[in-house]
């Protein structure tokens, strides 16, 4: 069966149409007119905001035009991660999907279900005819991956109800009511180098095959980072062998817990045979550490050229005990709501090469006061060897209501329909509803969608049969919308 002729097929048939589209956070230019011409198409009243947000409104069907008009809200970017042996160009090739038993997943590359399938979804609901419904507005924003840019900017004047279903969750049985905000942090470092010692054998080692995934919502699932393996690596090694460290490249995206990280070191040609021991001696202990969560680490060394000069001994010695000492992981749980990751910090980017070391990671919390605790703690790592550190895109979390009225619909409705009472929680993920929130004062918010595992990483999948649960559920929800 091809991906187009899964029920509902109107929303897989959007979602295909999204896919065939580059959409990298803040590269949404043609994202952002394929959503003005689809809303143009439909003769529905359609809004591009300032910053690039689009808004679409339709009418309530005949006998809902009483009911509280409902917000439908998505983000249009996605995450844009693939393989490093996946030959796949994001700015001109859509992503490739394919079923596997109840999943939909993509080709070496993010599937973008994450937020495509909500975006999918709102298209299918303006597109219907045959669907009951209160007056809806879609609002779609931009660059939520990368710094919630379009929640940020915002024009609220373009958003008149005060009910708003965010369609950004990732388990079908949840009910969201609160996340974490977060803060990025960036260092940068000017390192000395010298000539490569002569009579010296260089390999490229690299750490591969790790699971990665999101930085928030499986920040707790103790998946190794290759950034934080690679120090390692280069700490311990340099205790037995004198290692020459020439440069280093390690995660891509603040969001996503880095699965590859690669450096070029090098070693007197009489240390070869004992640098080769210590490689397979420490991927051993490594593999035995992570044998149940990184069944597919390795740790590569490939004998590559000699470079010309690498790091001068006391920058190594500061920089790899720097990324050592920093902060990784869960920062701190939760102490009123089990289960929840209250702060966390994810190391994503590491770069050593021609003379700058640079860091780029994320920390997220639910409480104000954590976040700045865990970013100035990962700042001070970093700070200790004379980098210069700032941070940037600083958002706001979501206040978890308890009293929420549409919740309490959804609850009801949920149990109702599946027999079953909803998981409502407050996720660790930076959903936009704080930041919309914010701007829109009174709004009554939740977040719900259907299950997609592997998030940010090329292992993202969606399940087919709980899209279907999820359209189903949300078509009930908006048939039940109370009255103004």
């Amino acid at each position: 069966m091809k991906v187009g002729n899964l029920e509902p097929q109107s929303l897989w048939n959007n979602f295909i149409a999204l896919n065939a589209i580059p959409r990298a956070s803040k590269n949404e230019a043609q994202v952002i007119e394929f959503m003005v011409a689809f809303g143009k198409e439909l003769g529905l009243e359609t809004i591009k905001d300032h910053i690039g947000n689009v808004v679409i409104k339709k009418p309530a069907t005949e006998g809902m035009e009483n009911r509280e008009t409902v917000v439908l809200q998505s983000h249009l970017d996605m995450v844009h991660q693939k393989n490093s042996d996946s030959d796949f160009d994001f700015d001109t090739q859509g992503i490739e999907m394919y079923i596997d038993g109840d999943w939909v997943k993509a080709k070496g590359t993010t599937l973008g279900a994450d937020n495509g399938i909500g975006v999918a979804t709102i298209m299918a609901l303006l597109a219907s005819d045959d669907i009951a419904h209160p007056a809806l507005e879609a609002l779609f924003t931009i660059d939520e991956e990368t710094g919630m840019t379009g929640a940020k900017q915002l024009d609220p004047s373009n958003i008149s109800g005060n009910i708003l279903l965010n369609l950004d969750t990732e388990e079908d049985d949840e009910l969201t009511i609160g996340c974490a905000g977060g803060i990025d942090t960036t260092t940068v470092y000017n390192y000395k180098h010298h000539p490569a010692v002569k009579d010296s054998v260089a390999f490229k080692v690299s750490i591969k095959g790790l699971l990665g995934g999101h930085s928030g919502m499986d920040i707790h699932k103790g998946r190794a980072n290759a950034n934080k393996l690679l120090t390692r690596l280069l700490y311990n090694g340099n205790k037995v062998l004198d290692l020459q460290l020439a440069s280093l490249e390690g995660g891509s995206l603040r969001n996503a817990i880095p699965r590859e990280a690669s450096a070029v070191v090098a070693v007197s040609s009489d240390q070869k045979s004992a640098f080769l021991s210590f490689i397979a001696d420490f991927s051993e202990v490594i593999k035995a550490e992570y044998q149940s969560v990184e069944p597919g680490l390795k740790i590569i060394a490939e004998e590559t050229t000699l470079p010309l000069e690498v790091l001068d001994k006391q920058d190594y010695h500061k920089i790899i005990n720097a990324l050592y000492t920093v902060p990784n992981g869960v920062f701190r749980m939760s102490p009123d709501i089990p289960d929840l990751v209250e702060a966390s910090t994810n190391l994503a980017r590491v770069i050593i090469k021609d003379g700058e070391f640079i860091t780029k990671s994320l920390q997220r919390s639910s409480v104000e006061s954590t976040k700045e605790d865990v970013a100035i703690a990962v700042g001070a790592a970093f700070e200790n060897i004379g980098s210069t550190v700032t941070t940037s895109g600083d958002y706001p979390g979501w206040k978890p209501d308890a009293d929420s009225k549409i919740l309490s619909l959804m609850r009801k409705l949920y149990a109702t329909n599946f027999n079953a009472e909803p998981n409502v929680n407050a996720c660790h993920a930076g959903l936009e509803c704080g930041i919309l929130g914010a701007h829109l004062p009174g709004m009554d918010m939740i977040s719900f969608g259907p299950t997609i595992h592997g998030a940010h990483s090329p292992d993202e999948r969606v399940q087919i049969s709980s899209v279907n649960k999820f359209w189903h559920y949300l078509l009930n929800v908006l048939q039940e919308i109370p009255a103004r």
